[in-house]
């Protein structure tokens, strides 16, 4: 009785094993059966659904020569002065009148006899992304006591940093009239009484910021000097990093030099930012109109074939559908 028990084990695995190869044969070959099958269908079909991928082809065709293509002008934005909220306001309420097909609000910003052919304004950020502050400039703030000046150059550097460029995209269907149309749009956007009045008080105070950083620059320059020359009469060089001065106060003399390249970085910041902010938002760049490139399988000679060619199966799957359930009731 013992010897039989490891030939049974083996034949018992034998037939496992034929049964699992016997039913790996039955998928292949329903799998090659429903391949016949479908190629048999499209055999049959085979003049019908070319002669439909021709002829949606040619209505394609045709609609693509009919219909003018859709233009569009890419305008790169910068928001100025915390403005980026604004922006987007304006911007949905352009969208918003424009789609309302309201021709007395363009009228009034000086657009008449609109193309209201397709057309569409869109903003978004220029990159695709939203950058977050980078912590690296808020954590230089806990570095320094107080100081005014190193605190406005810091606060800029956030502000350009966490500001991005925004993309304001104008579409139509006239190149001429949507350029100007564009461009009547752009100006209207920064008519805005509040953000003119800021920028103003912005640029005085800039102003007035190189000029008082002008004038610090100068007395250093002076302290720098009398220093100079009181080393030279001295000659005295136990005392290298510091100045007496006639009162017997010490003054910091590579402090003195410190303050004075921190006062010429903020004078040249402020002067870029004068250049920046003369209006609430500024216009980086102003495309001109481009036609606008469809997907490949957007296209009207793609499109309708596929919608043709769908409709056909989806008519036989219905044929096939309703003749097996006929059959089920016989």
């Amino acid at each position: 009785m013992a010897e039989n028990g490891p030939h049974n084990g083996n034949s018992s695995d034998e037939i496992d094993l034929g049964q699992l190869f016997q039913m790996i044969g039955d998928v292949f070959q329903r799998l090659f059966k429903a391949f016949l099958k479908l190629f048999l269908y499209l055999k049959r079909n085979a003049i019908i659904l070319g002669g439909l991928a021709i002829l949606g082809a040619a209505l394609g065709f045709g609609l693509n020569q009919i219909t003018n293509e859709k233009l569009k002008t890419d305008v790169i934005v910068k928001p100025n002065l915390e403005s980026k909220n604004y922006l987007y306001d304006v911007v949905d309420e352009l969208q918003a009148n424009a789609k309302a097909k309201d021709s007395t609000f363009y009228n009034s910003i000086g657009i008449e006899d609109m193309d209201w052919r397709g057309f569409e304004i869109i903003i978004g950020p220029a990159t695709g992304t939203d950058n977050e502050i980078d912590l690296e400039y808020l954590e230089l703030l806990e570095k320094f006591d107080n100081s005014a000046i190193v605190s406005d150059v810091v606060r800029s550097e956030i502000l350009n940093k966490s500001s991005l460029n925004h993309r304001i995209s104008f579409y139509f269907k006239d190149a001429k009239k949507g350029q100007e149309a564009a461009k009547k749009i752009m100006d209207y956007i920064n008519s805005n009484g509040y953000f003119a009045d800021l920028t103003q008080v912005y640029n005085e105070n800039a102003k007035e910021k190189i000029a008082k950083n002008e004038v610090l620059i100068a007395q250093l320059d002076e302290l720098i000097a009398n220093y100079t020359d009181k080393l030279a009469v001295a000659g005295d060089s136990q005392n290298e990093n510091r100045i007496v001065l006639d009162n017997e106060e010490r003054v910091d003399v590579r402090g003195l030099f410190e303050l004075k390249n921190v006062l010429i970085r903020d004078t040249e910041q402020k002067r870029i930012e004068l250049k920046e902010h003369t209006q609430a938002i500024s216009i980086i760049n102003f495309g001109k109109p481009q036609q606008v490139q469809k997907p490949f399988f957007g296209k009207n000679i793609i499109l309708i074939p596929s919608i043709l060619i769908g409709l056909f199966f989806l008519i036989s799957i219905g044929k096939y559908l309703n003749r097996k359930a006929a059959e089920m009731q016989l």
